[in-house]
């Protein structure tokens, strides 16, 4: 398994972005909430990433900020990749008011992402 993050694996459909809000379950490693749905149609694993404007009034923080998830996922989504664990639709919510430390956002991915196919498996 390479370990890029293609633009097939990104997220960018509305509805499934409101259906993970409306339907989604949750787990939560501070300063990331992972907000994910089973897909059964079939894709593969496709992952967004979120800064509430609210907090981060600057769109180059909230960026910055994304870019940084995007990595902490891309390096530990092999995780994922376990025997009968089927396909999800991910949404990773950064929550805390301050810059995070990339160091603290990585730890939050793996624990996120075993207890993610741990629940799952």
């Amino acid at each position: 398994m390479t370990l890029g993050f293609p633009k097939s694996e990104n997220l960018k459909s509305r509805t499934a972005i409101k259906q993970l809000f409306d339907q989604g379950k949750s787990y939560t490693s501070f300063p990331v909430k992972l907000i994910y749905i089973p897909q059964s149609n079939g894709t593969i694993t496709q992952a967004t990433f979120a800064v509430p404007k609210r907090n981060f009034k600057l769109a180059v923080s909230r960026n910055r900020i994304k870019r940084q998830m995007r990595e902490g996922y891309r390096l530990h989504k092999q995780l994922l990749k376990t025997n009968n664990t089927p396909d999800f639709a991910l949404l990773f919510l950064y929550l805390d008011k301050d810059k995070p430390k990339y160091e603290t956002l990585e730890k939050a991915f793996k624990v996120l992402l075993k207890k993610l196919v741990k629940e799952n498996s």
